[in-house]
């Protein structure tokens, strides 16, 4: 039986602008994530070089996905919903060691 790889990806975006990210992960592969609340820190250095601003409030979407979609993936979330968006969000991936419970 071939091993099916993982990435876990992971994005931070400003709070209302997780669906932007799920429907731009939706077209490339994934079936599903996970929402979470967090709140995010950084300093007035950080907002002045990358002329950005800091919103504590943040949503935290968890993907899993199969790796070979994985930059597909980041792609189209960072087009969708990155820095240069409302979203101002920031996407990276984890590889996964071991999944259950998936059908693949």
């Amino acid at each position: 039986m071939a091993e099916t790889k993982f990435e876990l990806i992971i994005v931070l975006v400003n709070p209302s602008h997780s669906e932007i990210v799920m429907d731009a992960a939706r077209e490339v592969g994934a079936r599903g994530g996970t929402i979470v609340h967090a709140r995010g820190t950084g300093t007035k250095d950080i907002e002045k070089k990358y002329n950005v601003v800091i919103t504590p409030d943040k949503e935290m979407i968890l993907i899993l996905a199969k790796e070979s979609i994985r930059d597909k993936m980041l792609q189209a979330i960072y087009k969708a919903a990155g820095l240069g968006t409302d979203g101002q969000g920031i996407a990276f991936a984890l590889p996964v060691n071991d999944v259950v419970g998936l059908k693949i």
